[in-house]
């Protein structure tokens, strides 16, 4: 479904990705951890070409997208979800859903409100519909970010740090929405700190640091046996938090 060969991105005379490698199959759910500033962001800004790769390939159903130029079909199949929502403030919940798919002409005004409703109903939030972000939570300001990206139908969805920016308790409303999509087949790849979040809801784990990949295999393999001494020490400082 998605490869990347030999991926590289550099700000100027600073070298970010060093060389990465991935194989993403359709339903897996990928966590990627590292320390601060080993590139796990960049790489998911590089995927969905947010950020342009210095060097290597992005193959996506089997067209490298590197040089991809309509980038409005492109994340139409490669949703992100930031950190920090990114909503409208001077637009409703249902004006910020419906946003992108009439503006690019996938569904009517009148079907993308159908289509809104009931994905806000299904989290519990079609209450909100004519609320404006500074009315909401964290955890429903996340929620409404979430479903704007599943109105679009992607194939992938990337998530950066979805719950960095929440109160403990907001993180619960998150993470349930996370695992009804999970459960129902999305391919995601999710970068985060939130490491107990990672081992438990994550099939495939990739350990970066300065740059490159350094270890990744299953759930289990890496936090319960990993074998790079630097993901090791890692862990044991996650653990000793």
């Amino acid at each position: 479904m998605l490869e990347i060969k030999n991926l590289k991105k550099n700000f100027a005379e600073k070298k970010v990705l060093k060389g990465i490698n991935i194989n993403v199959n359709k339903g897996d759910v990928i966590g990627i951890i590292g320390p601060s500033g080993c590139g796990k962001s960049t790489l998911l800004k590089c995927i969905n070409l947010l950020e342009k790769p210095t060097s290597g390939h992005i193959i996506f159903q089997g067209d490298d997208i590197v040089d991809n130029n309509d980038l409005e079909i492109l994340r139409q199949k490669i949703g992100m979800v930031f950190q920090q929502f990114n909503l409208f403030e001077n637009m409703t919940v249902l004006e910020n859903i419906i946003l992108a798919p009439t503006l690019l002409k996938l569904m009517s005004r009148e079907e993308a409100k159908k289509e809104a409703l009931i994905l806000l109903d299904k989290i519990n939030l079609k209450d909100k519909a004519n609320n404006y972000p500074s009315e909401l939570s964290g955890g429903q300001k996340q929620r409404v970010a979430i479903v704007r990206t599943l109105i679009m139908k992607c194939e992938i969805i990337l998530f950066d740090e979805p719950t960095s920016a929440l109160d403990p308790e907001m993180i619960c409303e998150v993470t349930n929405l996370m695992r009804k999509i999970r459960d129902e087949g999305m391919t995601m790849i999710i970068v985060s700190h939130e490491i107990n979040f990672i081992k438990n809801f994550c099939n495939k784990v990739i350990f970066m640091s300065d740059g490159y990949i350094v270890e990744e295999g299953t759930s289990k393999e890496i936090f319960e046996h990993p074998k790079d001494e630097r993901l090791k020490s890692f862990l044991s400082k996650i653990n000793s938090i």
